[in-house]
């Protein structure tokens, strides 16, 4: 098969893929979530079928609104309040990723959320190490390879950013590879939380900055101009930047371009919150034929019913993407990974290229 040809949907299952954005909290099993609200006596789900409660979830994150989007995760955050809730929560993770041909991935969750009860932010973080380690360990025996990191986030309308920056530098080595601030965009710009991203430069650790979803693209500026972000969560309104029909690229979006700063798109939830208007008019695939460092992620996989393979399905049968295309992409991803160059190296040369050299020759 040649390598421009387009994959097919068991294909697409098959090919390594890296994901920049995922959600813990947005990515609990509906199994789970209904077994550990049984456990802890939590009676505000909406229903007890598994199937049902995965479809209301989802229904209730396309009104379009970032703000609705963010009330359904009061369920998910509930039952992960307990040491053995978060690690179960992990170790489910990295085996659904692993099982969805996922080979890196960089996960992310707020450690203040599952602090309102006995944990601290401390013990929230090696938690979800712990389960990461666990579920990597499990697919191990399957015989498949992933490696999954920790983003930790701080909620932009909340004050403890700085403790879980300060996490991040503590856990650099452990499991935990960067920051970000999460939640309302609009209104609660990135530069309110400048000291802690000056914090973070100077003990020189990385972090994204979702911006460009809900806050249009001064946002944008003011994550990477003046904060300092090396990816953007999201980042879809950089068209606001970009004369689409003529392709000409203003300042703002000419700036992020040239640097490679990685935009981490998630066409369903991008929908979903309102960011963009569709599926077909997502985009990202012309912000790729512009030249931009594109990826594609998930965001919230419960939220949004989907998995990385359906992501790349999605901007498959949208936009025609062929092999060549979305290796290119994927390898955008491992690039902007925040591991060491040898590590992301490794990554690409000895499993996504092989993969796709065995996928796209079948």
């Amino acid at each position: 098969m040649a390598m421009d040809s387009r994959p097919t949907a068991e294909q697409i299952s098959r090919l390594p893929k890296a994901l920049l954005h995922d959600h813990l909290d947005g990515g609990l099993r509906t199994e789970t979530i209904i077994e550990l609200a049984e456990e802890i006596g939590y009676t505000k789900l909406p229903t007890h079928d598994p199937a049902k409660l995965a479809d209301w979830f989802q229904e209730s994150c396309d009104s379009g609104s970032l703000v609705r989007y963010l009330e359904t995760f009061s369920h998910t955050i509930a039952v992960m309040q307990t040491r053995e809730s978060i690690e179960r929560v992990a170790r489910e993770c990295v085996i659904d990723l692993a099982r969805d041909g996922v080979v890196y991935a960089e996960v992310r969750g707020a450690p203040e959320l599952f602090t309102q009860q006995s944990l601290s932010m401390n013990d929230v973080v090696e938690a979800t190490v712990e389960g990461y380690k666990q579920g990597m360990t499990e697919v191990a025996r399957e015989g498949r390879k992933i490696r999954v990191e920790s983003i930790l986030c701080g909620m932009r309308q909340n004050n403890r950013s700085q403790e879980a920056a300060e996490a991040v530098v503590k856990y650099r080595d452990a499991g935990v590879v960067g920051f970000d601030i999460a939640g309302p965009e609009d209104g609660f710009p990135p530069t309110n939380q400048i000291e802690t991203f000056e914090y973070l430069r100077r003990e020189n650790a990385h972090f994204t900055i979702h911006a460009g979803e809900a806050a249009g693209i001064d946002s944008i500026k003011a994550a990477v101009e003046i904060c300092g972000a090396a990816r953007i969560g999201h980042g879809v309104r950089i068209v606001e930047d970009i004369d689409m029909a003529t392709g000409k690229i203003g300042p703002i979006a000419a700036n992020i371009k040239e640097k490679k700063i990685a935009l981490e798109l998630c066409p369903s939830s991008n929908v979903q919150t309102g960011a963009t208007e569709s599926l077909v008019g997502h985009p990202i695939d012309k912000l790729e034929k512009l030249g931009f460092t594109v990826t594609i992620n998930t965001d919230n996989r419960l939220m949004s019913g989907t998995s990385a393979s359906k992501e790349i399905g999605i901007v498959v049968d949208n936009f025609g993407w062929d092999f060549e295309k979305l290796e290119k992409v994927t390898i955008n991803a491992m690039n902007s990974a925040f591991i060491s160059e040898s590590e992301r190296s490794e990554i690409i040369e000895k499993i996504i290229k092989p993969g796709y050299a065995k996928i796209s020759g079948e």
